[in-house]
């Protein structure tokens, strides 16, 4: 690497920390040239579920340049969002007491594509000042493979639970990208080190990893609770237990995380109101209140209907007959999926007697498929 480079490189990596972000590395646009292949025998399977834009973006995914042609190196940034140490702000907290809900720990406060962008477009413009050429920035919103890319740019490898692990921040780290068409020296790939360990394939309560470094999303409760529209299928409800926005078991599991550290990025720190808030608050949502509760987080885009039926599964999970009183105006709910998911959950913490009341006064009223078969499900 030439002195002039390294100027540039040094700069560029001083500008990023003060921006937030917590490693810089370069992978080559042609760094991943097995992706492609990999992409597609997930997609064969089925695996995506009904994410059906993975396929249709499936060649522009499968390399940089089949997204833009003219990119010769691919910038990629990490900045860490790992919780606080104190046990009550361990991700999987919320387990412990059912009354609760658990929000994944990446969207507990802003959603990070916020917070990211607008500073990857002020790394770029840096770059462009600097050195010319020209730029386009992703976070997680375009037909990326991030994970491929930070691996072989040495950010971390794709541990057995497919996501990038880290030596030095654990599991707990975004990702975003600068493409660029200036030539630059990559820093060289990360070889994998999870070795014999499979503390992550063991700890996933709904069987989502058919192999190593293999996911099926449509038994992965973070699918599941944001991808997946509609009820729920009922054999995951009991395994998801009171996860209500994604599941960090399988990161959490991971024993790189003790090199971790606390997230230093304000909004990324979570918010108190969304450490494990209670089940009995958040099933009194209508629209407007989701709306102002979620304002500015990831949450917010799943909209109301889809996060009360993570709810009342939570709530029927919770062996807590005093959220009865909470689900009964939801048998009743507008959208036929929050309705679903509340016969799902009545049932499972009403009498029998109760049930055969509320299916005798409910169901001859009952038009929607997945709510008759619901209640139907349920001989009391």
């Amino acid at each position: 690497m030439d002195k002039k480079t390294q100027k540039l490189l040094a700069a560029f990596r001083e500008k990023a920390e003060k921006l937030g972000f917590d490693g810089v590395n370069i992978a080559p646009a042609d760094g991943i040239p097995q992706a492609g292949g990999r992409l597609q025998t997930y997609l064969d399977r089925g695996y995506h579920g009904s994410m059906g834009w993975m396929a249709e973006t499936a060649e522009r995914r499968s390399s940089p340049a089949g997204l833009w042609p003219e990119v010769r190196s691919v910038i990629m940034l990490a900045m860490n969002y790992g919780p606080d140490a104190a046990p009550e702000n361990h991700p999987l907290a919320h387990l412990k007491d059912r009354s609760t809900g658990g929000i994944s720990v990446y969207a507990r406060h802003r959603d990070y594509h916020d917070v990211m962008k607008g500073r990857l477009k002020e790394l770029a413009s840096f770059l462009i000042s600097r050195a010319g050429g020209d730029v386009k920035v992703f976070v997680d919103t375009a037909p990326v493979m991030e994970k491929p890319l930070g691996q072989a740019a040495g950010l971390g490898w794709q541990g057995k639970h497919t996501n990038l692990v880290s030596r030095d921040l654990g599991s707990w780290f975004f990702l975003g990208s600068i493409f660029t068409t200036l030539e630059l020296p990559p820093t060289g790939a990360e070889r994998d080190h999870c070795g014999s360990c499979r503390a992550c394939l063991d700890s996933c309560p709904t069987a989502a990893f058919p192999a190593p470094y293999q996911l099926d999303a449509r038994r992965c409760i973070s699918y599941l609770t944001i991808e997946h529209p509609g009820p729920v299928p009922a054999e995951f409800r009991q395994a998801i237990g009171n996860r209500i926005y994604g599941c960090d078991d399988c990161l959490a599991a991971c024993p790189w995380n003790k090199f971790a550290e606390a997230a230093r990025e304000a909004k990324l720190i979570a918010r108190d109101d969304l450490k494990n808030p209670k089940l009995g608050d958040l099933l009194d949502l209508d629209d407007p209140a989701f709306r102002k509760l979620f304002s500015g987080s990831p949450v917010k885009r799943i909209g109301r209907n889809r996060f009360l039926r993570n709810v009342l599964i939570a709530a029927g999970n919770s062996g807590r007959p005093d959220l009865l009183e909470k689900i009964a105006p939801l048998l009743t709910d507008p959208d036929t999926t929050v309705r679903s998911s509340a016969v799902w959950a009545f049932c499972q913490l009403a009498s029998a007697e109760d049930v055969r009341s509320r299916k005798t006064e409910i169901l001859p009223l009952e038009m929607d498929e997945n709510v008759r078969k619901e209640w139907l499900a349920h001989p009391s």
